[in-house]
């Protein structure tokens, strides 16, 4: 069941998602080649916890980190390990998911490591054109009465026009009680098609791209979700607000 938030509870997720924008603005820095994904999803938690914020995602349904590191094919819900090394060149999605003032609130970004003007085309067709579509899906959003399809179709619309595999065994959601409420927001579809958001509901808008084809696996840890095909993945996502007569993304 849909569940708009009170003003008091929207407040609380504003505060959250700076503090998640904030935390993204130094992860930046801190993903570097020779780090392991463990290293780095402590040094993470270290500020979400330095600002008041803690994992929503550890224990979740029995995952055993604070936050997912996904690396090149790996397109979510890779479990940082002492033994996973990140290495020049490659793509790596960090996504925080934190309780903050009793409110989750949910955020990604896919990084390349190293100076990005010189990584491979295609690689950079891949950031820009998921990153695009993460804004093109929340511009779609016109306010309360908004049906998830146009949602979908937005970020359709700039994926397949780039050339991009849409991943669809994996989904945008609402957020907010819990870190994953209804409806669904898949990344694909028509705009008359799917559900009508009310205005107070949030949501997470999430497209997750490849350089291949859509169709994914899930490693033997039971968490890890990767490309078929191997190709390269990217993943960007906010938390929006949906108002009366537009969008607000929270996490920025």
């Amino acid at each position: 069941m849909m569940k708009p938030k009170t003003e008091a509870e929207i407040e609380a997720m504003r505060r959250g998602g700076r503090v998640l924008a904030e935390v993204f603005e130094q992860v930046s820095d801190l993903v570097s080649a020779g780090k392991s994904t463990k290293k780095l999803a402590d040094e993470i938690n270290i500020l979400i916890e330095q600002k008041g914020g803690r994992s929503a995602v550890i224990g979740y349904e029995g995952f055993p980190e604070y936050l997912c590191i996904s690396i090149n094919e790996e397109v979510v819900h890779g479990i940082p390990s002492p033994k996973r090394i990140i290495k020049q060149g490659d793509l790596v999605s960090v996504d925080l998911t934190i309780w903050y003032e009793q409110m989750v609130v949910d955020s990604a970004r896919t990084y390349y490591v190293g100076d990005i003007a010189t990584a491979p085309k295609n690689v950079q067709k891949l950031m820009e054109h998921t990153k695009r579509a993460l804004h093109a899906g929340i511009d779609a959003i016109h306010g309360a009465g908004t049906k998830t399809g146009e949602i979908g179709a937005a970020v359709q619309a700039v994926l397949d026009k780039a050339g991009l595999g849409i991943v669809r065994d994996l989904v945008g959601h609402g957020v907010g009680y819990s870190v994953h409420e209804d409806p669904n927001v898949p990344n694909y579809g028509l705009p008359n098609q799917g559900v009508s958001l009310p205005s107070g509901l949030t949501i997470a808008v999430e497209p997750m791209a490849t350089l291949g084809d859509w169709h994914v696996n899930i490693l033997p840890d039971d968490w890890t979700v990767v490309t078929r095909d191997s190709s390269l993945a990217a993943h960007f996502e906010h938390t929006v607000l949906i108002n009366k007569d537009g969008a607000e993304i929270l996490t920025s």
